[in-house]
């Protein structure tokens, strides 16, 4: 039996390390295995849980063939580590933090994927960004006009992307993510 991934993805300020920080614990008891993202910025920038790197190490790890997948957003490098497809192979299922933009080549090598997209009202997305604190109000707006960019053309995958809602209480979306999952097969 072959695992199934789980891309998880949504904008910067959609509460996607907080949904995976609140359902890590019944997500391993399922078997899933969350990963953990290697980034190009500092630890204490992160706000995640994620192995931070520099460019150069990065670029010398995806030159050695670490990463399962790789791609570069707003500024930084991400890569996904190889070590996936292990688990995958061994039958377990893998949830990853992903990007938007790079679904489209997830989907190429795991045409299997679970694709879900943490979605929350601008207004919320807006209030959540303000908040952090780490981009300048500039940096905001341009992120909010990203995510209404995308948002337009994911209707056209409507089909293959499972939506979840993260504007009200967090342990709701923890319910319908462990909903969506076990529908879809991965982590049963």
């Amino acid at each position: 039996m072959h695992g199934r991934l789980i891309y998880l993805m949504g904008p910067s300020g959609a509460g996607k390390d907080s949904l995976l920080d609140a359902a890590g614990e019944r997500l391993a008891a399922r078997g899933c295995q969350i990963v953990q993202r290697v980034i190009t910025r500092s630890a204490e920038a992160l706000g995640e849980d994620a192995v931070a790197v520099s460019v150069t190490e990065f670029e010398e790890l995806e030159h050695a063939g670490a990463f399962a997948m790789s791609w570069r957003a707003n500024g930084l490098a991400y890569g996904i580590p190889r070590q996936i497809d292990d688990w995958l192979t061994a039958g377990q299922d893998v949830l990853v933090n992903g990007s938007r933009a790079y679904l489209a080549q997830a989907r190429q090598r795991y045409p299997d994927l679970l694709a879900l997209l943490l979605k929350v009202d601008l207004a919320v997305l807006r209030e959540r960004l303000l908040a952090r604190g780490r981009e300048t109000l500039a940096e905001i707006e341009a992120r909010l006009a990203r995510n209404a960019q995308f948002a337009r053309s994911v209707m056209a995958e409507a089909d293959r992307l499972h939506l979840l809602d993260n504007s009200g209480h967090l342990e709701q979306t923890v319910a319908n993510l462990l909903r969506l999952i076990g529908a879809g097969r991965a982590c049963a």
